[in-house]
This record gives structure tokens, sequence and C-alpha cells, in this order.
């Protein structure tokens, strides 16, 4: 965990859902840092297989991240930044 992440108030501090829960976030953090930083490493499954996969290069190459945001799927969480009020969904599919 980040010293920034480390000292940031859960009370006070922005949040998105995901798959309509609320989670915090330090500002600046992409999606996909938020949902390491809870403890979430897998957000969604491959078509084939099922295997699970979440961030992976982090730089936006190999699309292992994706998660739908407000309604848009197949966007790379690695890439999107965290904002207040965001509905991000993720799961099986997001990388139709």
């Amino acid at each position: 965990m980040t010293r920034a992440a480390a000292e940031t108030d859960v009370s006070t501090a922005p949040a998105f859902t995901v798959d309509g829960e609320p989670l915090a976030f330090v500002p600046g953090q992409t999606l996909a840092a938020a949902l390491v930083a809870s403890g979430r490493v897998a957000w969604r499954t491959t078509r084939g297989g099922q295997r699970p996969r979440g961030v992976f290069c982090g730089i936006g190459v190999c699309y292992d991240c994706l998660v739908t945001v407000d309604g848009r799927r197949g966007q790379r969480a690695c890439l999107v930044r965290a904002r207040p009020g965001m509905a991000v969904t993720t799961g099986e599919g997001d990388d139709d």
C-alpha cells in the first residue's frame, strides 16, 4: 500500500462503485490501482477457460484489466483515472 493510500481517511475519501459496492480511492489513482489497493487482484475471467484476469502490464498494452465504466464496455482499468461517482462493473464478457 502506498503511503498516500495508508494516510487516506476512508470515511472522507472519494469513492466510485464496483459492481454496486462503494470503493474509496486516492485522487490520481487509476481504477486498477484502486482495485489492487483494496485487495482485489482479479476482476474478470477469460471467455475461453474462465481464467482470472486483473492488471498485468499496467500500461494499457495487454487488455487483461478490462472493465465497464458508466456503461462503456472494454475500458482498460489501468488507464482510466478514478472519479467520484463512477459506476464500474466487472466480470466475464468485458473483452467482447
